[in-house]
């Protein structure tokens, strides 16, 4: 069976383990960032295909590595995302925009 994806990095010990041949290697910090944004969206359609909670942490670890290539720590990352919420709001109302005249934010 063929992948040519990024995977956490246990998974080739369990396979093994499990009594699977593997080939795997270690690409270089431009490979990465690549295969992490490819691996960002596989995981959302994921997640939009069964709604699994376990597909938001997938989510959640691979925004948590691009921000570190990106060199931005979990906690400066959560201080941003705080910051856009004080500034424009969170979610949470569920409101829908339908029209705008002007959109200058």
């Amino acid at each position: 069976m063929t992948f040519n994806k990024l995977v956490r990095d246990k998974i080739p010990v369990i396979l093994e383990e499990k009594g699977s041949k593997i080939k795997t290697y270690v690409c270089d910090d431009q490979e990465y960032f690549k295969r992490l944004r490819e691996k960002l969206l596989e995981e959302v359609n994921e997640f939009l295909e069964d709604g699994a909670v376990e597909e938001l942490a997938d989510i959640l670890e691979v925004v948590y590595a691009l921000a570190k290539v990106k060199n931005i720590s979990k906690e400066d990352l959560e201080k941003i995302r705080r910051e856009k919420e004080e500034k424009r709001g969170a979610f949470n109302e569920k409101i829908i925009l339908l029209e705008a005249t002007r959109v200058e934010l």
